[in-house]
């Protein structure tokens, strides 16, 4: 299965941003959909949004003004930039390719740890 390396997150404040990559390891962004899920503690693994090859979005259940999804097809990287983070919103964040049906497909990786605390 198709790779991806997570990167950005840390430690916020509430109310902070952070912009988070996901660089997958073939050339795939232009052509199929990548989405990013989080999962927090006690919680089940959930989408927060996802990009498809010709950039369409599919949101998951999370504030839609909040959660920026994009992608550089030239460096097969998918960002999410989050505003305002909540501290509800602690959580590994992971990436994935996705099919058409919203089934992740590639290997999870190691996600990257986000921490909204004061």
């Amino acid at each position: 299965q198709v790779k991806f390396v997570e990167s950005g997150g840390g430690l916020v404040q509430p109310g902070g941003s952070l912009r988070l990559s996901c660089q997958a390891s073939g050339y795939i962004t232009s052509v199929y959909a990548v989405g990013w899920y989080r999962q927090g503690p006690e919680k089940e693994r959930a989408l927060v949004v996802a990009i498809s090859g010709w950039d369409e979005k599919e949101y998951g259940d999370v504030e839609k003004d909040r959660f920026t999804i994009s992608k550089d097809n030239a460096e097969n990287t998918v960002y999410l930039q989050i505003n305002d983070l909540k501290p509800e919103e602690t959580a590994v964040y992971y990436c994935n390719r996705r099919n058409s049906g919203g089934r992740a497909l590639g290997a999870w990786g190691e996600g990257t740890q986000v921490t909204v605390s004061s």
